[in-house]
């Protein structure tokens, strides 16, 4: 009598256990009728534990519902092994979603007398997995729609740079040459004044040519196609201010690059950052007679920083948001000419190199611009 008492007692503190856990439980034998349900059972399928006893999931549930909970009952049985799944059955606002864990109950001579099941309902994720599979479809097909629109403008842009490189540099060509024949062929027939005006002509007519280049060369820093190469910096600085001194036979500078400067990009965009920063510091040194240019690396908390710096007219940092926004000019065209597109152009390149750069000033007392690239080292 104890036996049977204690068996008892057994049997109702495991359906205890079974009754008060959120997760699915039932058991089945391996013809398929329950013998045992737990109470979420019940609620989520609306029945009573007495008036399933005997029934199989065909008398439950749809027939392909049903088909499947059968052949991954059939499927553990016969591995003698738990299976895990995915699993879904009707419920009250749609499909819901299980993760089931499935594994035969054997009798003492290693037989199965029957499949036990244990369900957690994973809805909620699913839903919330294909709400994020929807959104993903969305933004790349947005992507896609905005990668058109972008090469649609990359060809639209592509046809005004041959435009402005063909089509205006004839008239400003012609615009150069016939003031150009005016002051040699016509100058004593000029007063003063007009020798003046033919003089603002043909230096308009020059910065307008130099606007057109800056422009296509903004244009080439965002467009063109990155080469990855090895680029010795040092060499590419030097190349550079030699052209300077060249150009300005007249000016005396005090330039130094230190050796071993190596980065990987494109040679030809990188030499074009060069080209402004030096050309910069080389033009806005103009004024001192002790005028000192440098490039090296400098150390910095996140690793090597390469530095362009001089002592030239320098700037006032409020203003330093603005510096590389094309047509921003923090000093006067009468002071230092220029068309204020060159850092900007040296902004973008950076960028596409996976670099920052940024300067640091005092209005007398010169610049010095710092860049960061992906890829900077000293041999």
């Amino acid at each position: 009598m104890t036996d049977v008492r204690s068996t008892l007692v057994g049997q109702e503190q495991l359906m205890a256990l079974l009754d008060n856990t959120s997760a699915v439980i039932y058991m089945r034998d391996t013809e398929g009728r329950y013998m045992v349900v737990n109470r979420e059972y019940e609620r989520l399928f609306g029945v009573q534990r007495e008036n399933i006893v005997g029934l199989t999931d065909h008398d439950l549930f749809p027939k392909d519902v049903a088909d499947a909970f059968r052949a991954n009952d059939l499927m553990a049985i016969s591995l003698g092994s738990p299976v895990r799944m995915e699993e879904i059955a009707p419920g009250d606002d749609g499909v819901r979603t299980y993760i089931t864990v499935k594994f035969p109950l054997m009798d003492a001579n290693g037989h199965p007398y029957a499949i036990a099941g244990i369900s957690t309902e994973i809805t909620e994720r699913k839903r919330a997995e294909e709400e994020v599979r929807r959104l993903n479809e969305e933004l790349e097909l947005r992507v896609k729609q905005r990668t058109a629109e972008l090469e649609a403008s990359t060809k639209e842009l592509d046809a005004f740079a041959y435009s402005v490189s063909h089509d205006l540099r004839a008239p400003l060509r012609s615009l150069a040459g016939f003031s150009e024949v005016l002051q040699e062929d016509y100058a004593d027939k000029l007063d003063a004044t007009g020798l003046r005006y033919l003089e603002r002509i043909e230096a308009n007519a020059t910065r307008m040519a130099q606007m057109i280049d800056d422009l296509l060369n903004l244009s080439r820093a965002t467009r063109v196609e990155l080469r990855r190469e090895h680029v010795d910096i040092s060499a590419t600085a030097r190349e550079v201010l030699a052209d300077l001194a060249d150009a300005h036979p007249d000016r005396t500078v005090d330039a130094v690059v230190d050796d071993g400067l190596t980065t990987t990009g494109d040679p030809d965009l990188i030499r074009l950052v060069f080209l402004n920063l030096l050309g910069n510091a080389w033009k806005f040194t103009a004024k001192r007679s002790d005028a000192r240019i440098r490039v090296g690396n400098v150390a910095h908390e996140d690793g090597p920083v390469l530095a362009v710096s001089d002592n030239g007219a320098g700037f006032d940092m409020r203003y330093a948001a603005k510096l590389f926004d094309p047509f921003q000019r923090l000093h006067a065209a009468t002071d230092f000419e220029g068309t204020g597109i060159g850092l900007a152009i040296v902004n973008r390149i950076v960028q596409r190199h996976g670099g920052v750069v940024w300067a640091a000033s005092e209005p007398g007392d010169g610049a010095t611009f710092y860049l960061r690239f992906e890829d900077l080292g000293e041999k």
